[in-house]
């Protein structure tokens, strides 16, 4: 069975929708699951000591420092801890338009150039993931269709990070509209946790009795 790195960012605790797709998941998803909660485990921002360290070694090839090493340990430790899962779930509700700022920072620790990509001399670049699948599990309390659909830049931003990295299947499942009067936030999270059970099905072959 695969190993599946759950990434979460619930900040609500217990009145979390997104916590409510996440325990679902858990609920029907089949093999080894490692989780990563980043409220706990808080990802680095790129500042000056990490990001000169990053280019220094995967850009310039040259040999860090110790104080360099130290300064992009986390980012090694998540990158290799994401390599190392078959797929990957982030989980996650929509702010301000877009994802969580602990979101984005996970995912600029983990896009380090020759871990999850690299340069191609053909295509100019090329994902490192082949063969592996990643899932996002969003909530927002609007719906971001139609005439509101640019202003998702959430699942957009997420869908290209994995793509990017060269995941060769990559799906989102958002419960939108969850904080709107006009619709039931209780019917929303069915539909969005019925998606999650079908796409269980499909990755671990696993029907929940």
């Amino acid at each position: 069975m695969p190993t599946t790195l759950l990434v979460t960012y619930t900040p609500r605790g217990e009145r979390s929708n997104t916590k409510k797709l996440v325990e679902h998941f858990r609920s029907v998803a089949g093999g080894e699951i490692v989780e990563l909660d980043l409220l706990k485990d808080v990802p680095d921002y790129f500042l000056a000591s990490n990001l000169s360290a990053y280019y220094k070694r995967n850009y310039a090839g040259e040999k860090l420092t110790e104080a360099e090493k130290k300064a992009i340990a986390k980012m090694d430790r998540m990158t290799l801890q994401f390599t190392q899962a078959d797929i990957v779930v982030m989980a996650y509700p929509m702010y301000n338009f877009s994802v969580p700022a602990m979101v984005k920072a996970y995912y600029d620790s983990v896009m380090l150039k020759g871990k999850t990509w690299d340069f191609d001399p053909n295509t100019m670049f090329k994902g490192l993931m082949a063969g592996k699948k990643a899932l996002i599990l969003s909530t927002s309390g609007g719906v971001y269709e139609d005439s509101m659909a640019s202003f998702d830049h959430a699942s957009t931003l997420s869908t290209a990070e994995f793509t990017f990295m060269g995941f060769s299947d990559v799906k989102a499942v958002n419960a939108g509209g969850v904080n709107n009067p006009s619709f039931n936030a209780q019917d929303i999270l069915a539909k969005a946790k019925a998606q999650i059970t079908a796409i269980a099905n499909e990755w671990y072959g696993y029907r929940p009795t």
